[in-house]
């Protein structure tokens, strides 16, 4: 079993203390040092690097995001964001995502020793995950990948019917990749449902991000709203969205819920539902995440008749979600994130 070299960096002396008691528990995870700030933690590193970087985004002296964007310049390495659940958080913390952290923590600010503790199982999986993922030198802001445009023929198979939809699903790495698939699409596209594993408040702020930067329209969704082409509606954090058909018509119903997979929002949730109300008018596309939510819900997808895609190991930033749903057979397509966004335009 190899070992996983984890760093800790956050100006709490209580979470460094709690976090430390917690990765001790997994025989295969090793605290090589907890620092107050990333100038404390820099000094350690120059001595030993670690495999992954548990990080909080509020520091003196250096901020996070600073920090982060220095060592995904010079040195990539997997960074778990630790962050508090707030509105300020959500916003700070996206910019974590945007600069090449892997995955987020969410900590309160009223009871967090206790929190960290009953969270210690998701929290040791979530570092192993990170440890896991493929990262790339970051060489400051990305230019905008070229529009997809759409054919004649998609064109006037959407003139003709606003049935087909898009249900997609990814966790570790998404955040990016959704990114570069979303900011490709013209304004004339089927409607697109997405789970993204996200805590709450944070998606609010991921969709407005989006919605920011594509052409497309795209907001956090709300019960009951309608899928219509050209938007795209991102399942709240902390609450499941599934589809729902009244006559000729799609809507979604938000709804709490135990999670599905260790997830709220679960993508098995959507997946299925889409599965038994689209049936062959969907397509559902499982991307870059750790675990296997959506992998049964892709297979109920492709036995119900809809299109299934895969995103390929090269383009994926942890290989778990596309592999489990491979695997079972669920999928139709493997393809590389560059050709998401045609698949999206094609599909009628």
């Amino acid at each position: 079993m190899k070992t996983i070299k984890v760093l800790l960096v956050d100006d709490s002396a209580v979470v460094r203390q709690v976090l430390m008691a917690v990765l001790s528990r997994a025989p295969d995870l090793q605290v090589i040092g907890a620092a107050s700030d990333p100038v404390f933690a820099l000094e350690k590193m120059a001595k030993e690097w670690p495999d992954v970087i548990v990080l909080d985004v509020e520091m003196p002296r250096m901020d996070g995001i600073t920090f982060l964007r220095k060592i995904m310049s010079e040195r990539p390495t997997p960074v778990v964001i630790c962050s508090s659940l707030t509105a300020r958080g959500a916003e700070t913390t996206l910019q974590a995502l945007a600069a090449g952290a892997v995955e987020i923590v969410t900590k309160p600010q009223i009871g967090l020793k206790q929190f960290l503790q009953e969270s210690a199982d998701d929290f040791i999986q979530t570092v192993r995950g990170a440890a896991s993922a493929r990262l790339r030198r970051s060489t400051g802001p990305r230019e905008a990948p070229p529009p997809v445009e759409p054919t004649p023929a998609s064109l006037q198979a959407m003139a003709k019917t606003t049935e087909h939809l898009i249900a997609i699903g990814t966790s570790t790495g998404g955040t990016q990749a959704l990114e570069e698939v979303l900011v490709r699409l013209p304004r004339v596209c089927p409607g697109i449902l997405i789970v993204q594993h996200m805590p709450e408040k944070f998606t609010a702020s991921f969709a407005e991000r989006l919605n920011s930067l594509a052409q497309i329209q795209v907001r956090e969704a709300k019960n009951n709203d309608r899928i219509i082409p050209g938007l795209a509606l991102i399942a709240p954090g902390g609450k499941h969205m599934a589809l729902k058909r009244n006559g000729a018509q799609y809507h979604v119903e938000i709804f709490d819920g135990a999670p599905v997979n260790r997830h709220r929002p679960s993508v098995d949730v959507l997946f299925r539902s889409v599965a038994k109300f689209a049936g062959r008018n969907a397509t559902g596309i499982i991307m870059t995440g750790m675990g296997d939510d959506g992998a049964r819900g892709l297979l109920e997808m492709r036995e119900a008749g809809a299109r299934t895609v895969a995103q390929d190991e090269q383009s994926c930033v942890v290989f778990g979600m596309p592999k489990e749903a491979i695997q079972l057979g669920a999928v139709k397509e493997v393809l590389p994130l560059s050709r998401i966004s045609s698949v999206i335009v094609s599909s009628s």
